[in-house]
């Protein structure tokens, strides 16, 4: 008895979910999100509708109506305001600029400090690691700096996979 009773009220909410699409001249389930309020602020995320639709469809059949079919012109919500890109960063780390490597970077290679020049030095790809390397040997130079970049480099990899 509790199954069918089940099958008729989510029967119920498919029928209101089309009806709601058409009426909002929406594509997919998700685009109604847009409609329904979040819980904390701005527009319903889509896995939260998803739960609803299993988890509690008496509440998503209500919020349905509250604010789609109800309403002559449904509002599409704004959503929720996020924290601007690069606020979570921590604030007693000084940033530096390009320049300010380049400077530090210098000085180490002026001392010797080849552990702070690897360290500081931009990573470059393998592939380009190789293609410099193999001009190397060609112009019959030996450039240790260019290969342990590359040893380095080949070690990273294999510690990847």
């Amino acid at each position: 008895m509790t199954a069918m009773f089940e099958q008729k009220h989510a029967e119920e909410l498919q029928q209101l979910i089309e009806k709601a699409l058409k009426k909002v001249q929406a594509t997919s389930e998700n685009d109604l999100c847009k409609y329904l309020p979040g819980p904390k602020g701005g527009y319903m995320h889509h896995f939260t509708l998803r739960k609803l639709k299993h988890s509690s469809p008496a509440e998503l059949f209500a919020l349905l109506q509250k604010f789609i079919m109800q309403l002559d012109h449904p509002i599409m919500l704004d959503p929720k305001p996020r924290a601007p890109r690069g606020s979570r960063k921590k604030k007693d780390f000084p940033s530096f600029t390009l320049t300010d490597i380049e400077r530090v970077i210098e000085l180490a290679k002026r001392y010797g400090d080849k552990d702070l020049v690897a360290r500081f030095s931009p990573k470059r790809p393998l592939a380009t690691l190789k293609r410099e390397l193999i001009r190397s040997i060609k112009e019959n130079k030996i450039n240790l700096e260019l290969w342990h970049a590359y040893v380095e480099a080949i070690s990273a990899m294999e510690q990847a996979h």
